[in-house]
C-alpha cells in the first residue's frame, strides 16, 4: 500500500483530540489513473468537485493501483488528477491491485477489505469522517464503518441492470446495500430512474436514498484544446456513437437501423462507432468482431473504433458532426447527451432506456426511440437528419439550458454533502483564527 502526502500524517496517538480534523474519504475504482467508461469521467468530476467544496487538507482518496503498462492507465490523466489533489493537500492511498475482476464478488470483497481497512485508519486520526464508496466494487464498505463515520454509497449501475441472470452477484449487492442502510448509511441515486430501480429491485428504503443527480463540471463544458484527426470518410459529415463494447449499449441495434435506412434509399453520413475497450494491445472482443462483421456484410458506411481514448469526446465539438446517437438498451443515467448539449452538438438521438428519458425528451432536446427497436431508431435518426436548421438550433439551446439548470454536478454534490455531513464543509477553527 502506498500513501502520498504533502507531509507525512501523524499516527493516531500523536494527534491531540483538539487538533483532529474531519475527513471525507472517497474510495473509487476508476477515474484516478484514467477512464474506461463514463464511470471514470463521473468519478473524476466527483473528486474535482470535492477539491473545490472542502476546506484544504480534508480530502482522502483511496484507489487501487493501475500499472503504467495497463491499457486503463492514462499518464496525462493521472498527472492532472495528482496535481489537482496536491494543490488542496489531499491524501492519496493506493491499495494493491486485486487479481480478481472488480465486477466479480471475490474482486469486490477484496477491494472493500483493502479500502475499508485504510478508511478505518484515516478515521482513527479524524474527529469525524464521511466514507464515500463510488460505484459497484465498493458497495460492501458497511462493515468498515465506525461510530464516528458516516457512509454514502453511490452505485452508478447495478448487476440487475447489466447482467440480470447473475443472481449471486445481484444478491451480494442487495446484501451489501442492506448492511449499509441498516447501519444508517445513505445510498446516492444518480437519476430518478436509478432511485426507482434501487427501491424496487434492491429493496433499498426510500428514506435511505439521497439524490445525487449526475452531471458535468465546468471543465467538461469547455471546448477541448486538441482532438484526434477525423477519419477521411468522416470529414464531409459524420454521425457519432460511443461507449463500452457491451451489448447493453445497443450498438448492434444502431447498425441494424442504418441497414434499414440504406434499404429505404435514405443517405446517411459516415458513422464513427467507438465501441471500445481500454486495452489497445488486446484482440477485439467477440462483440467488437460481431459489429465489424455486420458492417462488412451490409456494406455500411462506418468506421469501427475499438480502443478508448478520452480525446474521442472532442469530436462532439467538430462542425462536421451531424448527430449523436445513444442506442442503449439499459442506461442508469447516460452522460453522453449532456456532453453533447454542453458542446452545442446535435441533434441527439437516444433511446428512452433508463435515465436517458430524463435528458433526451422527444422534440424538446432531441429525438427518441424505443430500446431494442432498430425500426424505431431508424425513424428517430431520419428525423434528426432532416430537421430544419432553426429546429436544430432550438434543440441545441434547450439541451444547453438543461445542463446549466439541472445537471451542475458540483452543485449536486455540494447539496448532498451539506445534507448528510455539513460538518465536512465547515472551516476549521484554526483556519478561522489564522484568517482573523
Amino acid at each position: 500500500m502506498r500513501i502520498d502526502h504533502a507531509t507525512p500524517p501523524p499516527s493516531p496517538t500523536d494527534v491531540p483530540d483538539a487538533a483532529r480534523q474531519p475527513r471525507v474519504v472517497v474510495a473509487l475504482h476508476e477515474g484516478f489513473f484514467g477512464a474506461e467508461s463514463g464511470t471514470g469521467f463521473s468519478n473524476r468530476a466527483f473528486l474535482t468537485a470535492l477539491t473545490r467544496l472542502l476546506p484544504p487538507g480534508r480530502l482522502s482518496v483511496i484507489t487501487p493501483h493501475v500499472p503504467q503498462t495497463a491499457g486503463a492507465h492514462d499518464r496525462r490523466w493521472t498527472s492532472e488528477v495528482q496535481q489537482m489533489l496536491r494543490q488542496v493537500g489531499a491524501e492519496v492511498i493506493t491499495i494493491p491491485e486485486v487479481q480478481a475482476p472488480p465486477d466479480s464478488i471475490h474482486g469486490s470483497v477484496q477491494l472493500c477489505d483493502l479500502a475499508g481497512e485504510a478508511a478505518l485508519r484515516i478515521a482513527d486520526r479524524a474527529s469525524r469522517s464521511l466514507l464515500i464508496g463510488l460505484d459497484i466494487p465498493f458497495l460492501g464498505l458497511a462493515p468498515y464503518t465506525s461510530p464516528a463515520m458516516d457512509l454514502l454509497l453511490i452505485p452508478r449501475s447495478t448487476t440487475a441492470l447489466t447482467r440480470p441472470k447473475d443472481m449471486s452477484r445481484v444478491r451480494w449487492e442487495r446484501d451489501a446495500l442492506r448492511a449499509a442502510t441498516t447501519r444508517g448509511g445513505r445510498i446516492g441515486a444518480i437519476s430518478s430512474h436509478m432511485q426507482g430501480h434501487l427501491i424496487v429491485s434492491y429493496d433499498v428504503p426510500r428514506k435511505s436514498i439521497v439524490s445525487v443527480p449526475n452531471g458535468l463540471i465546468r471543465e467538461e463544458m469547455a471546448k477541448p484544446v486538441g482532438a484526434p484527426p477525423l477519419p477521411f470518410n468522416a470529414r464531409a459529415g459524420f454521425l457519432l456513437a460511443m461507449g463500452r463494447a457491451v451489448p447493453t449499449k445497443g450498438f448492434d441495434d444502431l447498425l441494424e437501423a442504418l441497414r434499414i435506412l440504406k434499404e429505404r434509399k435514405v443517405r446517411t453520413p459516415h458513422l464513427l462507432l467507438a465501441a471500445v475497450t481500454a486495452d489497445e494491445h488486446e484482440r477485439p472482443t467477440s462483440y467488437q468482431e460481431d459489429l465489424a462483421a455486420y458492417i462488412r456484410r451490409c456494406n455500411l458506411d462506418a468506421t469501427l473504433i475499438t480502443h478508448f481514448t478520452p480525446a474521442i469526446r472532442a469530436w462532439l465539438h467538430n462542425p462536421a458532426l451531424r448527430a449523436i446517437i445513444v442506442p442503449s438498451r439499459e442506461e442508469p443515467f447516460g452522460r453522453i447527451p449532456l456532453e453533447a448539449f454542453a458542446a452545442g452538438a446535435g441533434p441527439v438521438v437516444a433511446t428512452t432506456a433508463g435515465g436517458l428519458a430524463q435528458t433526451v425528451v422527444d422534440g424538446e432536446t432531441g429525438f427518441t426511440a424505443m430500446p431494442r427497436d432498430p425500426e424505431s431508431l431508424a425513424s428517430a435518426l431520419h428525423r434528426a437528419l432532416t430537421v430544419l436548421p432553426r429546429e436544430r438550433d432550438r434543440l441545441r439551446s434547450a439541451g444547453a439550458a438543461l445542463v446549466r439548470s439541472r445537471h451542475n454536478y458540483a452543485a449536486s454534490i455540494g447539496s448532498v454533502i451539506k445534507r448528510i455531513a455539513p460538518w465536512a464543509l465547515a472551516p476549521s477553527p484554526t483556519a478561522e483564527g489564522r484568517g482573523r
